[in-house]
């Protein structure tokens, strides 16, 4: 395989062999946007860094993000956050995406290692416990956000309080009349989707409700995961009048089926959705979401790792930021038979 070179990253970002170069060397005068595209092809392509000797022990003057996907709303507001603290604090920030993939996942911890970095922040990364070795045998400080698992107690971690989050969906549903709500959780291992569906189920049984088993489905957090499941919702021999999406993006997903089957929203289905990404208000109907501080995330992660890099004491290792009901227009009263 030919050796992958500078001209070639810059091919497919479309951008020039210079620019490329200011990102491998830390230059803070490159895009957010441009400079995440660059790290992901850096990543992707598994390009060698030029070792530079070292004039002192002196880590350098950057911090990484890491993060699972930034072709969404829900990585883009994280990292404005983390960028704003990396500005504000005078260092440059490193973007790396792995796309849960677990090649990608070896090779930034590689490249990070490699360029002695100051800290890192690692968003929805499933770090296993040979990654989390290495990152402490190197002292590497790290902050996780909204981790697939719970972390170690002893690990900076930052969240949002998913289950209420879940909780206040349901209950705003039942609240409006629905007895027959469905929730669309994401993907089943991860902690947040854990939180939300049982917020869900805890708000029917406070209700009194039961919490059918076949109301519950679990999908990606993206528009065709949100489609499909909902689909397998309204062929139901007894359909849903309320689903509560895990995500923003599954919402648009249950938009969509609603309207292969003739259903309005929410006259017919209210919906529910979760992060309150921009784009939401806009929605027709505009949608009733849970709000999720995804760049206040990004900001208290960020924090965090500076007061751990600069050794100072954490008043404590987990932060959990609230979410918020926030009441559009696709939900409504129940319609009466």
């Amino acid at each position: 395989m030919a050796r992958c070179t500078l001209a070639t990253i810059a091919r497919e970002a479309n951008v020039s062999v210079p620019t490329v170069s200011k990102v491998l060397n830390g230059h803070s005068d490159v895009a957010a946007h441009t400079r995440a595209v660059i790290e992901r092809l850096l990543t992707e392509h598994g390009y060698q860094r030029p070792r530079s000797p070292r004039r002192s022990n002196r880590r350098g003057e950057f911090i990484d993000l890491v993060i699972n996907d930034l072709d969404s709303h829900w990585g883009l507001a994280i990292l404005t956050g983390v960028e704003q603290v990396a500005e504000e604090a005078g260092l440059t920030l490193a973007v790396s995406a792995v796309h849960n993939r677990a090649s990608l996942t070896r090779r930034w911890l590689q490249s990070l290692l490699s360029r002695a970095s100051q800290g890192a922040i690692l968003v929805l990364s499933d770090l296993d416990e040979e990654q989390r070795a290495e990152l402490a045998r190197r002292t590497l400080p790290f902050v996780l956000v909204d981790g697939v698992s719970a972390p170690p107690p002893d690990v900076p971690s930052v969240g949002t309080t998913n289950f209420a989050g879940g909780f206040a969906a349901t209950e705003h549903l039942i609240g409006l009349g629905h007895t027959r709500i469905a929730a669309i959780g994401g993907p089943e291992s991860l902690l947040c989707t854990r939180a939300r569906v049982a917020g869900y189920r805890s708000a029917l049984e406070a209700a009194g409700l039961s919490a059918h088993r076949d109301l519950v489905r679990y999908a990606a957090f993206h528009h065709d995961g949100g489609l499909e499941a909902a689909r397998r919702l309204f062929a139901l021999a007894e359909p849903p009048t309320a689903i509560f999406a895990g995500s923003d993006q599954q919402a648009t997903g249950v938009y969509s089926a609603a309207r292969e089957r003739g259903l309005r929203i929410p006259e017919q289905c209210s919906v529910v959705g979760f992060d309150d990404l921009s784009f939401t208000p806009w929605m027709a109907p505009a949608l009733t979401t849970v709000r999720q501080p995804l760049r206040e995330m990004g900001v208290a992660a960020a924090r965090m790792l500076l007061r751990v890099i600069n050794g100072e004491r954490l008043d404590s290792h987990r932060i959990e930021l609230a979410t918020t009901l926030v009441i559009r227009e696709s939900s409504g009263h129940r319609a009466r038979n």
